[in-house]
């Protein structure tokens, strides 16, 4: 199994968790990493900004909502023929 795509983070707990890369989403200047929870069959993604210190990266939570928006639809927009998206 092709295991280049998994990024394990740790969350506030502690606790490590899995994820499936999907894509690095430029917007506004910043690059956004679009993750899939492993395990999770919700289909719902992750979107979370990636900050670069010196040679490492680490991720950020992002709470504005029309950032989220924006690089999700960037994403979708890019994904469209590969995934089948479901609006809410």
């Amino acid at each position: 199994m092709e295991m280049d795509n998994i990024v394990s983070l740790t969350d506030e707990n502690g606790n490590e968790v899995r994820f499936e890369f999907l894509d690095l989403v430029e917007y506004d200047g910043g690059e956004y990493v679009v993750l899939l929870p492993e395990g999770d069959d919700s289909g719902e993604v992750v979107i979370l900004k990636l900050i670069e210190t010196g040679d490492e990266e680490t991720y950020a939570g992002v709470e504005d909502e029309e950032i989220l928006h924006e690089v999700f639809q960037r994403f979708k927009e890019k994904y469209k023929d590969q995934f089948d998206f479901v609006d809410e």
